[in-house]
């Protein structure tokens, strides 16, 4: 089994070099690049971001799995830290939201992402957005920065949940939210479902089961904790048919079975 540093840099490896794709790219394959797996006709997890106010598209490489920004309630002026920022995203929807008085922070531990996001704000002339080289298990930030989190499909691919909650409670200023999408399971999936899931739509050995997602999020001192979106990843039955049969397919089409991309709100209250 991997240590927790060994995921790390795989990781760092994989979005790195997702990093010097372009989206059309990273559309092409299951998971952007790396992970063992083939080519598929479109993204299975990501959201259309093109209709969002403040969208760039030099800064969309299709790695999301939903649109938090959307659902986050960000106002104008207030300070947005976005965990696992990539190529800047989320954070320049969330400064058209926050305008010229408010803040937009961005981290990711990936060297390339950080380059391609600063180079992207850079060429935009944006002066409050900014991104830093960080870990999510231990972030470059002060303690109640934010008025809002949010994080696109990254907290799945985190070793220690845990302490990525912890840290983004400590960071949220009280009073404070966030709005995160991410990969969970539902369900027991056999080891052999799991693996085929896992060649098809993506990096998912980091997903955790729903309700262990949620009770995480609880432990980290956050209340309020709702689900604002849930969206079942839909496995093409070839997929599907190299572990189960025709009888079992069926069944499992009927049951809440399977991988689940979500949105959580939690709010931090205040003290």
């Amino acid at each position: 089994m991997s240590t927790d540093n060994e995921i790390k840099e795989m990781v760092k490896e994989k979005y790195g070099a997702i990093a010097q794709q372009s989206k059309e790219q990273n559309l092409s394959s299951c998971c952007g690049s790396g992970c063992g797996c083939g080519p598929v006709e479109f993204s299975v997890m990501a959201e259309e971001y093109s209709n969002l106010p403040g969208y760039v598209p030099d800064a969309d490489l299709a790695l999301g799995c939903g649109l938090p920004t959307e659902f986050a309630q960000i106002k104008p002026g207030d300070t947005v830290v976005d965990l696992g920022s990539g190529a800047g995203n989320d954070c320049f929807v969330a400064r058209s939201v926050v305008g010229e008085n408010g803040h937009v922070i961005g981290i990711d531990m990936t060297v390339p992402m950080i380059e391609k996001a600063r180079a992207n704000a850079t060429k935009l002339g944006f002066t409050n957005v900014e991104f830093r080289l960080g870990d999510i298990e231990s972030l470059p930030i002060e303690d109640n920065t934010a008025d809002v989190v949010v994080s696109n499909c990254v907290m799945n691919l985190v070793p220690d949940k845990q302490k990525a909650f912890a840290e983004t409670y400590r960071i949220t200023k009280p009073g404070g939210h966030f709005s995160i999408s991410d990969i969970v399971l539902q369900g027991e999936l056999t080891d052999g479902l799991r693996k085929e899931a896992s060649l098809y739509a993506g990096c998912i050995s980091g997903a955790v089961q729903k309700e262990e997602y949620l009770q995480t999020i609880q432990n980290a001192g956050f209340t309020n904790v709702t689900v604002q979106k849930d969206r079942k990843i839909d496995i093409p039955n070839e997929v599907l048919a190299r572990v189960l049969s025709l009888e079992q397919l069926r069944e499992f089409k009927k049951t809440r079975v399977g991988i689940f991309s979500v949105t959580v709100y939690a709010e931090k209250q205040k003290s």
